[in-house]
């Protein structure tokens, strides 16, 4: 007698587990297209929103340029997926359509020129074959030496050093308003401790504190003058430079030019660094090399070499750099001349990373410390290793320079950037489920910074020794949706509405600062012609109850409003044909060198406007100033993230993760297409190529070191 459990055969279970296959494939699919439609659609409205329209003036141009973008990235996306699957050996034998076609154009003419013309046909042959040979060993030989100039850390870091130098040596310097009001946050501090009386709350009073503006229900009842709206740790540290070089100079540009060359210096470092792990895998060559193989370490190369195979008795020698190791298996391979020469020209030349190294905002530090903490996941990627039964799996020891490059970068990210804790707290959540083994490692790099800076900030807050930001500043997009609708349909905010944000705001004032790239006109930020829309010195926390109910109010009163104020604030970080707001090149030439700094003002002055225009003219160039622009970037490293989805390289998508985090972070930024967000995306875009490039190669090698007879698992 057969049961229930008996009568289900093993042939009712492939289809089941074929289904769900096929479902998940859909899935990650699914996510890829929406990927590609979401940059359709920021494309798509650029041209409504160049000229102040609205997301209902839709017309067929709209439409085509949806229809247009939507192809080419899922076009690119297919391409990427085509070529990071394994492949048989059918398909690795077959010739693409492209390399088919000149094929047979170039045989046709062949054959036609050598029954024409004979004897040009052998002189053109030989040419051809000289200039071939000749061109393979000139790019053979350029490769081995751009090799031989990087396969070391400070190699690179003294080639960047060296093609920077015109930067701190010629602009010297690079600012806007941020540094400024913490030389003045600092500067009055300074002044408390002393003991000099000065003015704190008060409505004729204006202070560091109204400059952003900070509520003054966050201010405690004992004056205080620093805040962590620009980070108080920066806030000290660029504060107490300035103050040194007014000391000594009486003025501050001597202390910005002295904080612009010891960024400059942390970001060839933290650039080396970074292209040292990604070039070189230096961990394939660790201090021991000079010992035998290391068993427990399958995934490191064997460093001895003999002298001679056919005389034993000469012994063997080290091979502790990439050019004298022999070529390894994908994707433990060191990178070859071509991504060499495409990463150092990224550096060298992209003006994205040239202003960043001089310009004192945090975004850049942040920018810049994130670039070598994306080093260190690399080589935490390429360590792991699955457990097993052999105890020598269990163990996974992190090298002691890793781990305090780590710690190191992490504090940079966490000082330097407010929502740096949000992807480190991220980060800690994914590592617990992927990378279990080494939890000592991600608990001492992640876990403890993050208690001990961001806990320490917040308690200086709680204990009113320093005032913390105003929660206004994480409400742009809000902002901008009530402000929109207040200057194109006041009449459609509903009253109870009104009455909830009338403690909170001047609706008349929000309509006419309102600004559909800048939500900061909005928040009363600034200190030229401050409108006051925020009524910073009057709202209380109870006050700020009711803004959220306001805001659902006046958003389901007005969706297409609402909507486009959403839309407007950022879409061109994911549009590639949208010109930056606000560029790299604005701190190099901002008012505050070129007219308010005392005697930096005075030293090239042309040769920096002269610097800026040619940047701004190159990135204005149709497509070929695209790679002047980080919305390019964002954009292309989406597209990979949605191909790395499809091809299920988890691992590899919990490193790149945070890219991300950091575009939801530009979404909900306060100005749309503000290049300084998308540093981070674009200092590491190479690097998320060559990881892609390798794991690729990896994937179809190994496809045909398995053609064996056995049947490949299928990717979907």
């Amino acid at each position: 007698m057969t049961t229930a459990s008996d009568s289900q055969s093993p042939a009712l279970a492939i289809p089941r587990a074929s289904r769900i296959a096929r479902f998940a494939a859909a899935a990650r699919w699914a996510l890829a297209v929406l990927a590609c439609l979401w940059i359709a659609l920021c494309v798509a409205i650029g041209p409504l929103y160049w000229a102040e329209g609205s997301i209902a003036d839709w017309t067929q141009a709209n439409s085509l340029y949806f229809v247009a973008t939507f192809l080419i990235t899922l076009s690119i996306v297919g391409l990427l997926v085509r070529s990071g699957r394994p492949r048989d050996a059918a398909q690795s034998r077959e010739p693409s359509l492209w390399r088919s076609v000149v094929a047979l154009v170039t045989q046709t003419l062949a054959e036609r020129l050598a029954r024409t013309h004979p004897r040009v046909d052998r002189a053109l042959r030989t040419i051809a074959t000289y200039t071939s040979s000749f061109a393979r060993r000139a790019a053979a030989a350029t490769g081995r030496g751009l090799t031989r100039a990087t396969d070391r850390g400070w190699k690179i870091a003294l080639i960047l050093i060296l093609g920077w130098l015109w930067v701190p040596t010629t602009l010297m310097s690079a600012f806007g308003a941020d540094v400024r009001s913490q030389a003045r946050e600092f500067s009055w501090a300074w002044n408390q401790w002393t003991g000099m009386k000065q003015p704190y709350i008060g409505f004729f009073s204006f202070v560091p504190m109204d400059i952003y503006p900070t509520a003054h229900y966050m201010w405690p009842s004992d004056p205080t003058y620093l805040t962590d709206q620009h980070n108080i740790v920066l806030t000290v540290f660029y504060g107490g430079a300035a103050a040194i070089s007014r000391y000594l100079t009486d003025s501050n540009d001597a202390g910005f030019v002295a904080l612009s060359v010891l960024q400059w210096l942390f970001a060839a470092f933290c650039c080396a660094s970074a292209a040292n792990r990604f070039l070189n895998l230096p961990w394939l060559r660790p201090a021991h090399a000079t010992e035998r193989v290391d068993y427990a370490h399958p995934e490191r190369p064997h460093y001895l070499r003999p002298v001679d195979f056919s005389r034993p008795e000469r012994g063997a020698v080290s091979s502790l750099t990439i050019t004298k190791l022999r070529p390894q298996p994908y994707p433990n391979r060191a990178a070859g001349g071509v991504a060499r020469f495409i990463t150092l020209l990224m550096f060298l030349a992209c003006p994205l990373v040239l202003f960043s190294t001089i310009s004192l905002t945090k975004s850049p530090l942040f920018a810049f410390a994130f670039t070598w903490w994306f080093g260190v996941w690399y080589e935490l990627l390429m360590t792991w290793r699955p457990g097993g039964r052999n105890p020598l799996d269990a163990i996974v020891r992190t090298p002691v320079h890793t781990l305090a490059a780590f710690v190191l970068s992490t504090c940079v990210m966490l000082i330097s950037a407010k929502y740096a804790w949000y992807i480190i707290a991220a980060q800690i959540v994914l590592v617990l489920f992927a990378d279990r083994k080494r939890w000592r490692t991600y608990a001492v790099a992640l876990l403890l910074p993050v208690i001990v800076i961001h806990g320490g900030i917040t308690l200086l807050g709680s204990t009113g020794s320093i005032i913390t930001g105003d929660p206004i500043e994480s409400r742009g997009v809000q902002l901008q949706m009530i402000a929109r609708v207040a200057k194109l349909n006041p009449d459609g905010i509903p009253e109870s509405a009104r009455k909830q944000l009338a403690p909170i705001f001047n609706l008349d004032q929000m309509a006419e600062a309102y600004f559909q790239q800048d939500a900061d006109p909005v928040k009363s930020s600034g200190i030229q012609s401050k409108k006051v829309s925020y009524k910073w010195r009057t709202v209380t926390p109870d006050d700020m109850k009711n803004f959220n109910s306001a805001w659902l109010e006046i958003t389901k009163a007005n969706p297409v409003i609402a909507l486009d104020a959403l839309l407007a604030e950022c879409y061109g970080y994911f549009d590639p044909t949208d010109m930056p707001y606000v560029s790299m090149d604005y701190y190099v030439t901002s008012d505050y060198v070129q007219k308010s700094s005392t005697w930096l003002k005075l030293v090239n002055h042309d040769w920096r406007e002269t610097v800026a225009k040619r940047a701004r003219a190159w990135g204005a160039i149709p497509v070929l100033g695209w790679v002047t622009h980080g919305n390019f970037y964002v954009t292309l490293t989406l597209l990979i993230g949605a191909a790395e989805v499809i091809l299920r390289r988890w691992r590899t998508l919990l490193t790149h993760f945070p890219l991300l985090l950091l575009m939801g972070v530009m979404a909900t930024a306060p100005a749309n297409n503000f290049e300084r967000h998308m540093l981070p995306v674009a200092f590491v875009f190479c690097f998320v190529c060559l990881t892609f490039w390798r794991e690729s190669r990896a994937a179809q090698a190994g496809s045909a070191a398995n053609q064996d007879g056995t049947e490949q698992r299928p990717e979907d």
